[in-house]
């Protein structure tokens, strides 16, 4: 009877062990497809130089008024009461920056490891794709587990811009959030 319950608890241990490989060709294929759809949107956008007016001298004199503005490509204005801050965080204690510039006031985080060498390659992956990404070093405990590095995408000083840029990275990092430098 200890034999078939060995046998037993064996077998569910190696069926639960071997069935939660990580799926690293959906990862690859994801993160493929965000920077298509990051290359679709970069070539979508269309910038012209600033209109100057022709001005002729007519027989008679005419005025002749247009109001001439650049043309600029901008994002809609985003109210400060509209950005969702649900997952602002703040850390405590201290915050190393062990790649990259400076952390300004606003930075998105789309990683966190207790391995540097796991930090650096998604930093790495990050800028491939066109970010100011940096790794970052703090001494709080989580889990049980103390020393983490955290990999900032982007570090703002406006709020707007970082929740944006958040927004943006949620498709590739769902579990992306914002720090708040103290």
């Amino acid at each position: 009877m200890k034999k078939t319950s060995f046998f037993l608890i064996g077998i569910a241990a190696a069926v639960s062990l071997t069935g939660c490989k990580s799926r690293e060709s959906a990862f690859a294929q994801s993160y493929q497809q965000a920077l298509e759809e990051e290359q679709s949107r970069a070539a979508t956008v269309v910038t012209t130089a600033p209109v100057q007016p022709v001005i002729t001298e007519p027989v008679q004199p005419v005025v002749t008024v247009q109001p001439v503005e650049p043309v600029q490509t901008v994002q809609p204005a985003v109210q400060e009461e509209e950005v969702d801050l649900s997952d602002l965080r703040t850390i405590d204690g201290t915050i190393d920056v062990v790649s990259g510039d400076a952390l300004r006031t606003y930075s998105v985080v789309v990683g966190s490891f207790i391995t540097k060498s796991n930090a650096d390659g998604l930093m790495s992956r990050l800028r491939g794709a066109g970010y100011d990404a940096r790794v970052v070093r703090t001494n709080e405990t989580v889990n049980g587990r103390t020393g983490w590095y955290r990999v900032i995408a982007s570090s703002s000083d406006s709020k707007v811009d970082a929740a944006r840029t958040r927004d943006a990275l949620k498709g590739s990092y769902p579990g992306a959030w914002l720090l708040l430098k103290k």
